[in-house]
């Protein structure tokens, strides 16, 4: 829904919004124990990226088709049962693909339910805007969501294991970073990310500025 007096995004704005200017790991910081928890390898990470996207991209897209039916007063609650059911078709899903990803992941598949990039974006988006505009946007948070969580397990994988997707990197003579496997390595790469991520958004439009001026001028 766009606020009287401010521009509508154009669908392709829409999707970018949750890569970049709303990125829920490294802008609006969101969902940090799923990311934080399961990031120790790249699979663990892109299981879990997927698995949050089609919850989001699923129960929104139902959110935006009843939104003119549902209550205001019952609207939470009922938002709530409609992610619960898709969290418990991804649950079964993976249980069914692979019992030692479902492991791995454990009971971060379910707390997908309270997940607030997902019921945010029921409330905030969904409920307000008709279904392709929705589904748009609840695909570009989730890969937004996604890309972040790559990004910490990647990086603590091959720190920490020397290996990517379970392929050795650098030999049998290289000495892993166990620490990158452990919970603090969770909080240190998320910290270098959100630093690299705030010092490209700074220099963005620190390097605007010239040439605005230049034209200006």
């Amino acid at each position: 829904m766009a606020i009287p007096g401010q521009k509508q995004l154009t669908h392709m704005e829409e999707f970018m919004e949750g890569i970049w200017k709303q990125n829920p790991v490294f802008v609006m910081v969101l969902g940090m124990c799923p990311v934080l928890a399961v990031s120790v390898s790249a699979v663990n990470a892109l299981s879990m990226g997927v698995a949050t996207t089609f919850v989001l991209v699923c129960s929104t897209l139902l959110v935006s088709l009843i939104r003119k039916v549902v209550p205001k007063e019952v609207r939470i609650a009922t938002y709530i049962v409609i992610i619960a059911t898709f969290v418990t078709i991804v649950d079964y899903l993976i249980q069914a693909i692979s019992l030692k990803l479902y492991d791995a992941l454990g009971a971060f598949i379910q707390l997908i339910v309270v997940n607030c990039i997902i019921l945010g974006r029921a409330e905030a988006h969904a409920s307000k805007n008709p279904p392709l505009r929705t589904v748009v946007n609840a695909m570009g948070m989730g890969l937004g969501f996604t890309i972040g969580l790559f990004a910490l397990g990647s990086v603590r994988e091959i720190l920490g294991a020397g290996k990517l997707f379970g392929v050795s990197l650098f030999g049998p003579d290289f000495q892993p970073w166990v620490v990158m496997v452990l919970p603090p390595g969770g909080f240190f790469v998320l910290g270098t990310w959100l630093l690299l991520f705030n010092w490209l958004k700074q220099r963005k439009p620190a390097a605007a500025q010239p040439v605005e001026a230049h034209v200006h001028g």
